[in-house]
């Protein structure tokens, strides 16, 4: 259980000070995953790192009754001089893993990322594509009682992100996740309740699907731009039918020329 007591969180910037997160008290379940929505910009990441604990409340406190991860996939912590393999075993004994448990491990990251040779060598070489998946990797290797996942599911390629979206679902059960992504059909397929922040408040819901439609009640750009791509979908494949069709009126018209000329070459 997380219990998140009248919890305030700003900014401090030479523009203004305005509250991104205000008197917010909401009391989140054991085992039960979370997805957070909102629009850009309302405070949906913030709340994720300070219920990670990686930033703190400037008023109210989190009350952690369980083990939360870090954000999945986060790897800013890395020593890039060292290689994956190096940093593994560094993150696994700061964490108090015996040797067995480093080993453990070690063999999950390594084969869970898929980055080959490159784990032997040092992070500061790895692309980006393979630092998210290495990050990823090391990030699921604990046993947490609740992953936080910040759009964690839409690093890598499509094969990467099938397995990435699979490890999250096989943790569900036994642990829990309280995530932001922009995909509706991951927060439906991954969560059971929602948190839906607006004007830096946040809203509790029993149901994903409940918050999901509420963010649609309440921001209805969103049915706005949906129905823009629906009409730039249909002009385009009308654009596309209308060239077709001119290019097989052309085919005919050819086809008919050459007829008549080989007709006149006959006679």
């Amino acid at each position: 259980m997380i219990e998140i007591k009248n919890l305030y969180k700003r900014y401090h910037n030479h523009h203004d000070s305005e509250w991104v997160l205000k008197d917010i008290n909401i009391v989140i379940p054991k085992h039960v995953s979370v997805g957070l929505i909102g629009k850009n910009g309302a405070g949906k990441s913030t709340l994720l790192r300070l219920i990670a604990g990686m930033d703190s409340p400037d008023k109210g406190e989190i009350v952690r009754h369980s083990r939360v991860s870090w954000p999945v996939g986060l790897s800013g912590g890395f020593q890039g001089s060292m290689t994956g393999r190096q940093n593994v075993k560094f993150v696994t004994r700061v964490l108090g893993g015996d040797k067995k448990e480093t080993d453990r491990i070690i063999s999950f990251v390594e084969n869970f990322a898929d980055i080959g040779k490159a784990f032997n060598e040092p992070v500061k070489t790895y692309s980006s594509g393979m630092r998210s998946r290495f990050a990823f990797g090391l990030s699921l290797a604990f046993d947490f009682d609740v992953y936080i996942s910040d759009e964690a599911t839409a690093v890598g390629d499509r094969t990467f992100k099938e397995k990435a979206k699979k490890a999250f679902a096989e943790r569900v059960g036994r642990s829990s996740l309280i995530m932001v992504s922009h995909s509706e059909g991951i927060l439906k397929d991954l969560c059971e309740a929602g948190i839906f922040i607006n004007d830096g408040r946040a809203y509790w819901y029993d149901d994903i699907n409940e918050a999901i439609d509420e963010y649609h009640k309440l921001d209805p750009i969103i049915d706005i731009n949906r129905s823009e791509a629906a009409s730039k979908d249909f002009l385009e494949a009308k654009k596309e039918m209308e060239q077709a069709r001119k290019i097989y009126q052309l085919k005919l018209a050819l086809s008919s020329i050459i007829r008549d000329m080989r007709g006149s070459n006959e006679k």
